[in-house]
């Protein structure tokens, strides 16, 4: 069996402000650097073989936190599993969003990427994943949007919406070409970490 631990990328500045980051090259802040290490040292008491990341600073600057403290490199960074392109409505709000084309803005062309486009780049690099690490645990840090499209073209009887929080845990297993997911969205290292 293959384990893919889908990780979403930690907090930015954007995400608190409500903007659409997509394929914009923005940083964690310091909150989103905290939830790494929350995360890394939950990781830490698991076992896991090597570290893919899409190559987006946010989602590589988690996956660093994450391989430093696990001791593991990080294998490779794949633009295939970055963010969802979000063409014009890339750093604005939605209230900008509304202002500029109107509340229907999302049925406009705005050199926006398809959800079916980012699911056949997510499933070809999860297939090529399965070809090259068969029987191995990895650990991907990739977006929020990414991930959830992906459930729900993998499992789109149990996946109807998504919501990925910022360094949650979705667990996915691939046996025999069937894929299963054991665990969804958790951030229980978020709490402990308050605690």
């Amino acid at each position: 069996m293959t384990t893919i631990g889908l990780v979403r990328h930690g907090i930015t500045d954007w995400n608190l402000l409500g903007i659409a980051q997509g394929s914009s090259d923005i940083p964690l802040n310091e909150t989103g650097r905290q939830q790494a290490v929350a995360l890394a040292e939950r990781l830490a008491l698991e076992s896991w073989d090597t570290i893919v990341s899409s190559d987006l600073l946010r989602a590589k600057e988690t996956a660093q936190i994450i391989a430093d403290r696990l001791n593991l490199p990080i294998s490779f960074l794949d633009p295939r599993i970055r963010e969802m392109n979000g063409g014009k409505i890339e750093g604005t709000t939605e209230k900008e969003r509304v202002e500029k084309w109107g509340e229907n803005w999302r049925s406009l062309d705005l050199g926006m990427e398809s959800a079916e486009e980012v699911s056949a780049r997510a499933i070809d690099f999860l297939e090529a994943l399965l070809e090259n690490h068969k029987g191995k645990r990895i650990l991907m840090v990739s977006h929020g949007g990414l991930i959830g499209i992906t459930l729900k073209a993998l499992l789109p009887e149990r996946f109807k919406e998504t919501n990925m929080n910022n360094t949650s845990i979705t667990i996915l297993e691939n046996l025999e070409s069937q894929w299963d997911c054991t665990l969804y969205n958790c951030t229980k290292h978020l709490q402990e970490a308050v605690q």
